[in-house]
């Protein structure tokens, strides 16, 4: 699918966007990964045979500029990961309001908007090639943007808008040969959810950033829009669907162990 193709991928210094990067260079891609953190995404690059480039995605013209980049390094993108994201706890004792309009706006800017960004670079041409595959998007939300997640009003708000992006671009250009996929992993070891208890068995169980890769892989070959590491997130959300009062009491209660059990919310990555 990828092979001699031309991707890019942003927050790919570790995590998710780095496994994601050596699944591509295994199936024989040239790919470009960025990250915020030079001194990490060139040690990365270097370790796994990438090109390696520094982004701040919350910043138009740098988005613009790693694009610019990576195909003056490996030609016209054929793939594209918006996967850099970032996560705020809710002010402690705080409420559904709570948060400083920092977090807010830093995470939308990065989980939303430099989705958005790549968009306007890409999509052009992309319609242009007038292929069967033109281009391929892929945005990493959460299964945070199928459910609520507990303990970050940002986080749930901008997942939410990410996979509601990843949507409406699949729908607005499924005709112009653009495949559009959505990641909604829920618990993965990377620094997004340090310090949380790791749970080794079962449907929640916590991930490793390679399983997320071999699912989008699978999704890819049959064209699917989302994509689910944990299939029980499926579940969750037909079940919240078909009736979303008992999903919402659900929650509450669920959020009302929480409490009790001083489980550690999410850290920023």
């Amino acid at each position: 699918m990828v092979s001699g193709q031309s991707v890019a991928i942003t927050g790919a210094a570790g995590g998710i966007g780095r496994a994601i990067a050596e699944k591509c260079i295994a199936e024989g891609a040239k790919v470009a990964i960025s990250d915020i953190n030079a001194d990490l995404v060139h040690a990365t690059a270097k370790e796994i045979g990438a090109t390696a480039f520094v982004c701040d995605v919350s910043d138009e013209a740098s988005m613009k500029a790693f694009i610019e980049g990576a195909e003056a390094a490996n030609g016209p993108i054929d793939m594209f990961v918006s996967n850099a994201g970032v996560g705020f706890p809710d002010e402690p004792g705080g409420h559904a309001a709570g948060g400083s309009n920092k977090s807010w706006e830093l995470s939308w800017q990065i989980n939303v908007m430099a989705s958005i960004y790549a968009g306007r670079s890409l999509i052009p041409n992309w319609i242009e090639r007038d292929l069967d595959v033109s281009g391929r998007f892929v945005i990493i939300a959460s299964a945070a943007g199928l459910l609520a997640q507990i303990g970050t009003a940002s986080y749930t708000a901008t997942k939410h808008a990410a996979l509601a992006y990843a949507e409406y671009m699949a729908i607005m250009h499924k005709d112009d040969g653009i495949k559009v996929h959505c990641i909604c992993p829920q618990y993965v070891q990377t620094n997004m959810t340090k310090g949380m208890t790791v749970v080794t068995e079962g449907p929640d169980k916590h991930i490793l950033p390679s399983d997320v890769a071999d699912t989008l892989f699978d999704c890819m070959a049959n064209d699917t829009f989302l994509v689910l590491p944990h299939p029980v997130i499926g579940e969750y959300f037909q079940a919240k669907a078909a009736n979303h009062d008992r999903y919402i009491s659900g929650m509450a209660r669920r959020k009302a162990a929480i409490d009790t059990a001083h489980i550690p919310s999410m850290k920023e990555t």
